[in-house]
């Protein structure tokens, strides 16, 4: 055992629940003693949680280790840019009732429950995470809201994990969303089947699937070496279950900002029978500058990207605009219209 695989059993053998405190995260040998006052700092302010399946991906000898970098809380974090915003995408602009966010003619957020399998550094709603889950009022509340707008095709579940809900609240869920006629499909957001692979189970399978719609998920992963032996278990179970499974990627500074990262993640991802989906530019959410690699950067990737993955295994790089103006691609350009002239993947000029 090389003495990377090694720490990281060291790892496994040490953690066996979610660890929420700055204590929990010094015992597990995933941050220095040295750094309590600190880590204390920042729990004030955002949650934390780094469950057994992730904390034994960190390898605790590496300080740029990009698995500890997405989950591990900084002192970065208290530092907040000019820029910032505490809701970075306008979801509370465009939320006209608690758990529902509708800023698209056809479609809407709803958000079931606020709670995560693991808290995210960077993520666009630590202001709001860790708050619990709606109340069946809250919920029926919710799902009138859909009903009495014809124009809303799709239900996008998101949190929080709405997949953090037990399979049976789930499929209630799933069947009321189904009962509404002009609703074709469902979209759910999840990071459960790589931060509590666990925890995909028969039993969560039957309940995504219980709105007779279609059901999409669409897994939060960022680096290659979240696609765990587990974690690919989970995805296997969910893509045999019958269920269309697509991926959500943030560009993240120091984790994934390589084109040999990215790559290496997305073939992986198609192997597994997961779709790239979206490269996310990442959201002004506050403490998280030292996250955001620059546009031209992310574009950059993009390109280099075109020239070495097939179409099947390449996400659409977005931003989502401050405010509540929606994601907007922001991939390279490769048409001129001007010049009548079209660039090749190496950058080479065409005139069509």
């Amino acid at each position: 055992m090389s003495d990377t695989k090694a720490r990281r059993a060291a790892t496994v053998q040490q953690v066996s629940a979610t660890l929420r405190s700055p204590a929990a995260l010094i015992a597990a040998g995933l941050a220095p003693p040295a750094a309590v006052e600190t880590l204390a700092a920042v729990a004030e302010r955002f949650a934390v949680a780094v469950p057994p399946a992730l904390a034994a991906l960190i390898d605790p000898a590496d300080p740029a280790d990009p698995i500890a970098r997405q989950f591990i809380p900084s002192a970065l974090e208290l530092a907040v840019a000019p820029e910032e915003l505490a809701d970075p995408i306008g979801d509370d602009a465009f939320s006209p009732l608690k758990g529902v966010v509708h800023r698209y003619p056809d479609r809407v957020l709803l958000k079931p429950v606020l709670v995560c399998p693991v808290y995210c550094r960077f993520c666009f709603r630590r202001e709001q995470v860790g708050e619990g889950a709606l109340s069946p009022a809250e919920t029926l509340a919710a799902l009138s809201y859909v009903a009495a707008r014809p124009e809303l095709r799709e239900v996008i579940l998101t949190g929080g994990d709405p997949l953090m809900l037990a399979p049976r609240r789930l499929a209630a869920l799933m069947r009321g969303i189904g009962a509404i006629p002009h609703v074709e499909l469902v979209r759910v957001h999840t990071r459960l089947p790589i931060a509590a692979p666990e925890r995909v189970t028969p039993a969560l399978a039957r309940a995504l699937k219980a709105s007779g719609r279609a059901t999409w998920l669409a897994v939060h992963v960022n680096h290659p070496r979240e696609l765990s032996v587990a974690a690919t278990a989970a995805l296997g179970r969910l893509a045999d279950a019958g269920l269309p499974l697509l991926s959500q990627t943030v560009l993240l500074k120091g984790v994934n900002d390589d084109a040999a990262t990215l790559e290496a993640l997305f073939r992986a991802l198609i192997r597994h029978r997961v779709r790239p989906y979206y490269l996310h530019h990442p959201d002004r959410a506050r403490g998280t500058a030292h996250f955001r690699p620059s546009l031209a950067e992310g574009r950059a990737l993009m390109r280099a990207l075109r020239g070495r993955l097939s179409g099947i295994a390449q996400p659409t790089y977005v931003l989502d605009i401050p405010g509540g103006a929606g994601k907007v691609p922001v991939g390279p350009d490769y048409w001129d219209e001007t010049a009548g002239q079209v660039a090749d993947r190496d950058g080479n000029r065409h005139r069509y």
